[in-house]
């Protein structure tokens, strides 16, 4: 069996009845240790009870499926793992995820940093993913997910500055006090190495203890709020919320950027466009940019042969703005007539003129034009959503790689589909002064909860931040 060497956001298949995730690095003098562990998640993304976590202190889950089992240390290093039988997972556990944390500092001062998947049966590795750290001192390195009746592995490479504690409580569980001791305000791994009382509060406790984490940052209040619908301004606000939890979990609470969103509009997206997947996407997307930019007002762009700039859009015209554009790849798409649309409203995109195919680099170059002839205080966010079908690799490194120097950060997200190109590889391109690049990838984003959607998508952009400001670039 060949090993998957797996980029960020990338996703196979799991055949093995039982996996064992092991965790590798190498570390000198003065050098963290790090620890596995796990989540096992419902379909709401959080855990039962505190029983669902699985780590050095509690390193075996009631049911058995779960185990962790311990470090190993060599001449190459050291590793830790988890083993996950998939076969007596109980029923109701749709995500095992899997998880670290440092103990004395940061990931940053760890090299070597990977995640291999192995078949527990046979201990053939099946997937391997290394990963890059900064200043994490928690870290989610994949996950294995059941979709459509067939379990699968992603690879995640997700950081937290909040350490374990944090990464714990955002899927419910409880963590004592004395868990955030240790490390002043940020809590630390200390408190759940104690062997009493014990750091994962028993499930029976009638009242849990309070988490060690953060008051909730505040979300800003953008003009336009007010005119939407009841229902909608509700989303809005709670998702505000979330993307202001997220940036303040990355070190980035406060910051501001303006927010740039670019959507692919070619053949194969027509079917999410016509089940309102797009639309869903705009409105969660609508809440970063109030959250981040300070008139909530994000610049937008369709592409597929050729780009094509829509209307900018605030939080005041969102519901209108969703109704002509977020439905914007069922107009026409594949009509050959040469004659201009009937019907088009002032401002939608005829896409006849866009096209069906994949040009990526066309959107981005024309994104960056747009940057310099319009600059801009905060450094520019750019969400870029596209279904995959990715083949003009050249062409599009060499955009990003001349974007290098330009105060912009692009985070891609694959909807779905597979060949997503040289945007999965981006991270291990060499020649860049500062990574200013992200991508995942999701089966179903609709599936995916706001919180996790927002971590994932913010994950990246404050350590670009820190480091395109050390270097000059903004």
């Amino acid at each position: 069996m060949t090993s998957t060497t797996m980029s960020k956001g990338a996703n196979l298949p799991v055949v093995a009845g039982a996996v064992q995730a092991v965790l590798g690095w190498r570390g000198g003098a003065g050098a963290p240790d790090a620890d596995a562990s796990a989540l096992l998640l419902g379909a709401d993304g959080r855990v039962r009870g505190d029983g669902d976590f699985v780590f050095y202190n509690q390193p075996r889950h009631a049911s058995g499926a779960v185990r962790h089992l311990g470090k190993q240390r060599d001449a190459g290093g050291t590793t830790d793992a988890v083993e996950v039988d998939l076969r007596a997972l109980e029923p109701g556990i749709e995500r095992v995820v899997l998880c670290a944390s440092a103990d004395g500092g940061t990931f940053g001062e760890l090299t070597g940093l990977t995640l291999m998947l192995l078949d527990a049966g046979t201990r053939q590795e099946v997937a391997r993913f290394e990963m890059e750290a900064t200043t994490e001192t928690a870290f989610i390195g994949g996950e294995l997910y059941l979709r459509g009746g067939q379990w699968k592995f992603r690879a995640v490479g997700q950081g937290y500055a909040s350490g374990l504690a944090g990464l714990a409580t955002d899927f419910g569980i409880s963590v004592d006090e004395e868990a955030g001791a240790a490390g002043g305000s940020e809590p630390s791994t200390a408190g759940f190495a104690a062997p009493a009382p014990a750091a994962v509060s028993p499930v029976a406790q009638p009242a849990p203890p309070v988490p060690a984490v953060p008051p909730t940052p505040t979300p800003r209040l953008v003009k336009g709020e007010e005119q939407l619908p009841v229902d909608m301004r509700k989303r809005l606000s709670l998702r505000k919320e979330q993307v202001a939890v997220s940036l303040e979990k990355h070190g980035a609470a406060g910051v501001t950027a303006r927010v740039v969103l670019v959507l692919d509009a070619s053949g194969s997206m027509s079917f999410l466009y016509s089940k309102g997947v797009v639309a869903d996407v705009v409105e969660r997307m609508a809440a970063v940019a109030a959250q981040l930019d300070d008139d909530g007002v994000m610049q937008a762009w369709t592409f597929a042969s050729h780009p094509a700039r829509l209307p900018d859009l605030g939080l005041g015209e969102l519901p209108e703005w969703l109704e002509l554009h977020g439905r914007v790849g069922e107009l026409s798409l594949f009509r050959r007539s040469k004659r201009p649309r009937k019907g088009l409203r002032p401002g939608q995109v005829d896409m006849r003129a866009v096209g069906i195919q994949n040009e990526e680099q066309k959107v981005i170059a024309e994104v960056r034009t747009y940057v310099r002839e319009h600059p801009a205080t905060d450094p520019t966010l750019v969400l870029f959503f596209s279904d995959g079908g990715v083949y003009r690799n050249k062409e599009i490194e060499k955009e990003l790689l001349e974007a290098v120097e330009e105060p912009v950060f692009w985070q891609f997200v694959g909807l779905g589909r597979s060949n997503y190109g040289v945007l999965e590889r981006f991270d291990t391109l060499p020649g860049r002064r500062v990574d200013n690049v992200g991508f995942f990838a999701v089966d179903d984003i609709s599936d995916v909860p706001d919180p996790e959607l927002y971590d994932r998508l913010l994950s990246e952009f404050p350590a670009w931040m820190t480091a395109a400001r050390q270097l000059g670039i903004i």
